[in-house]
């Protein structure tokens, strides 16, 4: 019997989704994956994306430990990440995105797709690229029901504030 190229990453990942209860089609629709492509990774039978190793970590919890050999068994090293793993003063460990100071691009985007099931929102950031203006997404954001719905009154609050001061520049110029 011959063994798959990601064997090793796919039957830990069915013992977790086994430990978790869940099954793969609630696990596909928590990280948005077609059912058949995380059966292929749970069969080892393909590598999963960067990304997609990324979401079934946060889905699950992963503490740094159980992550950091995750990543590994998916085939990728820890410099890839971009993720650090803090301990707070309680003992907790918190886990921060490292963003480089010299990559602080703004990427704009015309177009959002947003996605929400009973795990969460996903928002899909879209801009038109290529030849035929075909929707690509240039950046996905996954968050809780809770965060999504603090992000709205920001974004809210944010844009009132805008508009409020852009009435006063106007008025001030008069």
């Amino acid at each position: 019997m011959t063994s798959t190229p990601f064997e090793a990453f796919g039957n830990h990942l069915k013992q977790i989704r086994q430990k978790a209860k869940e099954s793969i089609a609630e696990v596909s629709g928590a990280v948005e994956v077609d059912t058949k492509e995380l059966a292929k990774i749970e069969a080892g039978k393909i590598q999963p994306a960067e990304d997609i190793v990324l979401l079934l970590i946060s889905h699950f919890a992963l503490k740094e430990d159980e992550a950091l050999k995750v990543w590994e068994l998916a085939g990728y090293t820890q410099d890839k990440t971009g993720l650090t793993s803090l301990l707070s003063a309680d003992g907790s460990i918190t886990q921060t995105a490292y963003v480089s100071p010299a990559d602080a691009r703004i990427i704009y985007t015309d177009m959002v797709h947003v996605n929400a099931n009973k795990y969460g929102v996903v928002l899909n950031f879209l801009q038109g690229l290529g030849t035929n203006n075909q929707p690509m997404a240039v950046s996905r954001v996954g968050m809780s029901h809770e965060h999504a719905k603090s992000l709205l009154e920001v974004l809210q609050q944010t844009l009132k504030l805008a508009e409020k001061q852009s009435t006063q520049d106007t008025d001030s110029e008069k």
